[in-house]
């Protein structure tokens, strides 16, 4: 690969912002994930809402819907997007034990949403570990990576299931992980 086929590169090798303006319009979709390893006697806890600082789910949930529409403030060179959706699903995942977060971006526009999706993922587990390492420093997260998106030139992409983690399709973002009565 040459300097000259990064985007954000110029003729010079400085960093630079892709001009998009030439761009169609077209409905774009991302979906990442993260993973929260934790203690089994941690995630019961969060299963209780028993954690001290609160709801755990509810905020990395909205931690990571926040983090989604802010990405542009923290990764350099990321356009500011005008997000139709963000959605993040946080299921429990026994084999870990731990939490599986899938956050989904969408929009109609001129750059992708993977990025968001993995910022929004990515934060909704940090706040999962800020709100529990109390009770369980050696929390981790881990495996923080694009499970699919499309739209755009490069149109459809999807990560080949894993042996080790549950498909893709697995947990659909907005699923919840807790329902009316506190139960997975």
């Amino acid at each position: 690969m040459n300097v000259s086929d990064l985007t954000h590169i110029d003729e010079r090798g400085r960093a630079r912002m892709v001009d998009v303006g030439g761009k169609d319009e077209t409905d774009r979709r991302a979906r990442a994930e993260a993973l929260v390893r934790m203690a089994p006697e941690t995630l019961a806890l969060i299963e209780d809402e028993a954690v001290p600082k609160g709801d755990v789910i509810a905020a990395a949930r909205l931690a990571g819907i926040m983090a989604a529409k802010r990405t542009h403030e923290l990764i350099p060179l990321c356009h500011p997007l005008a997000l139709s959706a963000v959605e993040i699903g946080i299921e429990k995942d026994a084999r870990l034990p731990g939490l599986r977060i899938v956050a989904e971006a969408r929009l109609r526009g001129r750059t992708g949403v993977e990025m968001e999706a993995l910022v929004a993922a990515s934060v909704a587990a940090l706040t999962v570990y800020d709100m529990c390492k109390a009770v369980d420093r050696d929390m981790e997260v881990m495996r923080v990576r694009l499970l699919e998106k499309s739209g755009g030139r490069s149109g459809e992409w999807r990560r080949a299931a894993d042996d080790d983690a549950p498909a893709a399709g697995d947990v659909q973002a907005g699923t919840p992980a807790v329902d009316e009565k506190g139960t997975a």
